[in-house]
């Protein structure tokens, strides 16, 4: 049997990956010339440095990037903390906090007003409970109240960055996911962990060397263009300039986006809106004892990391910033800053980068048109974190999209 992966994205990293390891001869074809898709790393030479395409975070307790990093030998290449901790800088208040929740599973740091968001009390808290239910088609402002200071000062911007949507108007069955995989099993599970050197380093080289020394064929540059159907299977992957039969053994996972899902394979669903995210890369070498990751409250930035010779911003559901002038955006995004770092001098060299359609956009009508990794033909199934995941657009949900599709593809009932 030949498992045929269109899409070297993480979703279909992760499956070819996964049927590998069972064995089974595996064709790994993706259109671009480097895999890795939204999860990319690449040498800029305006900066002339090595960077992100934009500043993707995990944590300890996402089980699939877990067993990810483990079956491509990569476990110590994401790195972070050693306790959950999550420091802010408040532009409204001009001060600096820090969250602290326990390890375990029970939440005794909401008693201790340091270790909690300022100006919270421990009533504030009883949302994560609310949204650790099933709301099936309702929005996070129909179920917890958002004139709260925690709510201004730590969901709503979590929130933010997690489902890349605004929270007032996103799915609350997608945030309890969120809540049920960290707050809900302690701060062992929430530790921030970012990728070392890069994300290429982390996910992409280590797979990609793993999938060649297991006999993979890794394909870049060849596009699908069409996929030929006949008796209920895929019979033929059409790429540029060459046509490849599928043999009745042999399966089909699609790991593409899904504008290019819809256009490959008549009659999928898949989501509609999008919403971009943009990155600011500062080519610096951040201060002394700077922190490698702090939440901005009140200002343009969102989230600040400091890499070993950079600092970089992330601003999610970035629409409001993509037809702004890179001088101007550049600026704007500086002085949060050098305010979050006690920086001053001159702005450094910068790239921005933005991604339009970053992700689709986390709505309940949205979340409703994800499909799910079995479709109508036999042999052909999809993966993509944009798939019926339980989970918003993330690395763990790509990653386990990838792992659902391949098991299915090798005749398992699940992940």
């Amino acid at each position: 049997m030949t498992v045929h992966v269109i899409g070297g994205g993480l979703a279909g990293l992760s499956a070819a990956i996964a049927v590998a390891g069972r064995g089974e001869r595996v064709i790994l074809s993706e259109a671009a010339r480097h895999a890795g898709g939204r999860c990319r790393s690449y040498h800029d030479g305006m900066l002339d440095m090595t960077i992100d395409n934009g500043n993707h975070l995990v944590l300890s307790g996402n089980m699939a990037v877990d067993r990810y990093l483990r079956d491509i030998g990569a476990e110590g290449r994401v790195t972070g903390p050693e306790r959950p901790e999550f420091h802010f800088f408040d532009f409204q208040l001009g001060n600096r906090w820090t969250l602290r929740p326990d390890d375990g599973p029970v939440p005794w740091w909401i008693l201790h007003a340091d270790r909690r968001v300022p100006g919270t009390r421990v009533r504030d808290y009883l949302a994560l409970l609310v949204l650790m239910r099933r709301h099936p088609g309702r929005r996070i402002d129909e179920i917890v109240r958002r004139d709260t200071v925690l709510w201004e000062k730590f969901l709503r911007p979590v929130l933010l960055s997690a489902l890349n949507t605004a929270p007032e108007a996103a799915s609350a069955d997608l945030a309890g996911a969120i809540v049920r995989e960290t707050f809900a099993k302690g701060g062992r599970h929430m530790r921030p962990l970012i990728s070392t050197p890069n994300l290429a380093a982390a996910f992409v080289d280590p797979a990609i060397d793993r999938l060649q020394r297991q006999g993979a064929e890794v394909r870049l540059g060849r596009s699908l263009r069409a996929v030929r159907f006949a008796d209920g299977r895929a019979a033929a992957l059409a790429f540029d300039g060459e046509e490849q039969a599928v043999q009745p053994e042999d399966r089909v996972i699609v790991a593409v986006p899904p504008w290019a899902a819809e256009k490959l394979l008549p009659g999928v669903s898949a989501p509609q809106t999008f919403h971009a995210i943009l990155n600011a890369h500062f080519q610096i070498v951040p201060p002394p004892q700077a922190l490698a990751m702090v939440g901005v409250i009140g200002g343009t930035a969102e989230w600040v990391f400091a890499f070993e010779d950079r600092l970089s911003v992330t601003v999610s559901a970035a629409d409001h910033l993509m037809d702004v002038d890179t001088d101007p955006l550049t600026l704007l995004l500086w002085r949060d800053v050098a305010v979050v770092h006690d920086l001053t001098g001159p702005v450094p060299p910068c790239r921005i980068v933005k991604e339009k359609r970053a992700t689709f956009a986390a709505t309940p009508a949205e979340d409703a048109r994800r499909p799910p990794a079995r479709t109508e033909w036999a042999n052909l199934f999809l993966a993509g974190d944009w798939t019926d995941t339980g989970l918003p657009a993330t690395i763990e949900g790509a990653l386990r999209s990838g792992n659902r599709a391949a098991a299915l593809a090798l005749g398992g009932a699940s992940a």
